[in-house]
């Protein structure tokens, strides 16, 4: 576990876009790495009933014991959900797919948009010593989506550049500015990530002159290029850096990471 000498609140940011395909798992997983390689202490919550955030670290689904389920529907302790993973100072709590089925059983819950808020603000986690916290949220918005935003600080949106990458922000823009005007009232937005960017795209690149025409500060100075290194990691379980630490895609992410400790 971190060092648990100093406790503290970290930081917590909802990875997350309802457009499914857009880099938001490898984000969350490779931000994560980047940022425990800066010296952050870092807890990925695994928040999409798909698990690929866990099954890309390499965590066999038999041995997720306690899940991101349990945090919310049993509402169990953070620290018996919150699992090591091969990367020194991350760690995760995992996701199955009986997450699939918590907007159901939570619909009657009168806390079940602060289930999420609730167990990340629990006394043990600041024992634990984390400096962040990711959520990589479904791809879609639903009741964990909003469960992310409502327990969050900020929201980091990957935005593939591709066409129509804006407009579905859009949608998302609004769902923000809902959950703060009803239960987060300090949400931000903490920037948006270019990501599968070639530079030798005019696509990506008119992508980019129209994000920071409209967004203009929000949006990162860092890109994440579309990379075949970043694409392979998952398939051995590994975040980029591990994978292939001079690559392009683990460069950018390094650069992401020391960016966002920046802001």
């Amino acid at each position: 576990m971190p060092d648990p000498i100093r406790p503290q609140r970290p930081k917590i940011i909802a990875v997350t876009n309802q457009k499914g395909g857009v880099g938001k798992t490898t984000t969350a997983i490779n931000l994560g790495a980047a940022l425990a390689s800066q010296g952050k202490a870092v807890l990925l919550v695994d928040l999409d009933p798909q698990g690929n955030c866990s099954t890309g670290l390499g965590v066999d689904v038999a041995d997720r014991k306690r899940t991101t389920y349990d945090l919310l529907v049993d509402e169990a302790p953070i620290a018996e959900v919150v699992m090591k993973t091969g990367v020194e100072g991350l760690y995760l709590t995992p996701a199955t797919t009986d997450l699939s089925s918590a907007d159901i059983e939570l619909v009657s819950n009168e806390k079940r948009s602060f289930l999420l808020h609730d167990a990340l603000r629990d006394p043990g986690i600041e024992t634990l010593g984390f400096d962040y916290v990711l959520i990589d949220c479904p791809p879609s918005l639903n009741l964990l989506t909003v469960n992310a935003m409502v327990a969050a600080d900020s929201v980091l949106v990957p935005l593939q550049s591709e066409f129509f990458a804006l407009e579905g922000l859009s949608q998302l823009m609004l769902t923000v500015r809902e959950v703060r005007a009803s239960a987060n009232k300090g949400l931000r937005i903490e920037g948006i990530v270019l990501t599968m960017y070639d530079a030798r795209n005019n696509l990506s690149r008119q992508v980019e002159e129209d994000a920071r025409a409209n967004l203009g500060d929000l949006v990162f100075g860092t890109v994440i290029p579309r990379n075949v290194r970043v694409s392979e990691a998952p398939s051995f379980a590994l975040p980029v850096m591990a994978y292939d630490p001079a690559s392009k895609g683990a460069l950018a992410y390094t650069a992401l990471a020391q960016e966002l400790i920046a802001r």
